[in-house]
């Protein structure tokens, strides 16, 4: 059953890659804290010869997430920013890169900060509309990067029609699936190449661990990933390892609490005379409702919005009234968290690059947890009567 990638997602998220510890029994996949490994002759071991290329805790994360994501190959980093740059070290100096313009400014920061100091191009357009891709892509192009719902503003990319282009022009496809997860979307059934998540949130989801994870259908690819980070080292601990594992295991249950709280507190805030805006992919409202319905199986727990008047001041006298929605970097966790993008996760994308993208000084992202909604609409009730 563990092999069975036709097996249910929730079977899937329990057992893929994981069997019970053949020297114990135990249940549970062991921690294998170990920098090396016993050799019967040179070179001649069990698979694993050294922990910075190979662990079996790691092996067990990543074959599960492969399962779940329906690729052939998993890899785990460090962190998320670690496969981000992990995958760009796939391009060469002159090669062109192509983003949409709405995405986690550590990503942005990366791409502009340090890649392009190599030679590498990063093009930042508007991907909501597929029409515009064309528009920028050549032969240089060799990377595109969406993120699908988009952070912060959840616009909704549709993947299958950037994956066309690929007939065209001879480009990789990656999709950051961290805030759809697996168990919503499926990027690589739709047509995209490589798989990235930021584990450190909704796969861990209890904001106790920081991990990176990739998924490829191809084996060229990835061969070239493990290569790369190999090189250069970018490995997680097999705790941490360990710890998304165990929060894969409750994924799917976790993320249609998500949904369903997110559902209830973006209806509250859209019918709130104070609310100027809401962005969450499940509002029929939502530019991007009807792809997202196609390509998700529901609409997430990510939830940004504006209060009339579009004052900076407005947002953090908000957010400083709010009990149960913890002010704090990140997301995904079982706990509700509330941010300021423009001051926190996206802090290092200019103001003007920020603006023209549509985040507004004033825009305020929640993460819903899996606390009951009813308390969660009262703390965001009670917040809003005192602007």
């Amino acid at each position: 059953m563990t092999k069975d990638k036709s097996a249910g997602f929730g079977t899937l998220a329990v057992h893929a890659g994981q069997s019970p510890d053949p020297s114990t029994g135990a249940v549970m996949t062991p921690v294998y804290f170990t920098s090396t490994y016993a050799q019967h002759a040179p070179g001649d071991h069990q698979g694993y010869a050294y922990s910075r290329t190979h662990n079996p805790t790691r092996t067990a994360l990543q074959d599960n997430i492969a399962a779940l994501e329906k690729g052939t190959k998993g890899i785990a980093f460090a962190s998320g920013l670690a496969a981000v740059d992990a995958i760009v070290r796939l391009l060469k100096p002159g090669d062109e890169l192509v983003s949409s313009n709405d995405l986690y400014g550590g990503t942005y920061r990366l791409f502009t900060k340090l890649f392009a100091h190599y030679g590498i191009v990063f093009k930042f357009i508007d991907l909501s509309n597929t029409a515009n891709l064309e528009e920028v892509l050549s032969e240089k192009t060799k990377l595109v990067w969406i993120e699908t719902p988009s952070n912060p503003l959840l616009q909704i990319i549709d993947v299958k029609a950037i994956a066309a282009f690929k007939l065209k022009y001879a480009f990789e496809l990656v999709v950051d699936n961290t805030f759809a997860t697996t168990y919503l979307q499926k990027p690589l059934d739709l047509g995209a190449d490589i798989v990235m998540h930021s584990a450190t949130k909704y796969l861990g989801g209890h904001s106790d661990v920081v991990l990176g994870l990739i998924v490829v259908n191809k084996e060229s690819l990835a061969e070239r990933l493990f290569f790369i980070q190999n090189a250069a080292g970018a490995i997680p601990g097999p705790m941490d390892c360990f710890l998304v594992l165990r929060g894969i295991k409750t994924l799917h249950l976790r993320m249609r609490q998500h949904c369903e709280n997110a559902k209830q507190i973006a209806h509250y805030l859209q019918s709130h005379p104070k609310v100027e805006k809401v962005y969450w992919p499940g509002l029929s409202s939502h530019r991007g409702h009807g792809i997202a319905a196609e390509q998700m199986k529901d609409f997430g727990g990510m939830i940004s919005f504006s209060i009339k008047g579009n004052k900076e001041s407005q947002a953090r006298s908000f957010l400083s009234k709010l009990n149960l929605f913890t002010l704090a970097e990140s997301l995904g966790g079982v706990e509700s968290l509330c941010g300021h993008p423009a001051s926190m996760t996206h802090a290092s994308i200019p103001r003007e690059e920020r603006i023209k993208a549509g985040l507004s000084d004033s825009l305020i992202r929640l993460s819903v947890g899996i606390e009951d909604a009813d308390d969660l609409v009262e703390d965001i009730d009670q917040a809003l009567s005192k602007i």
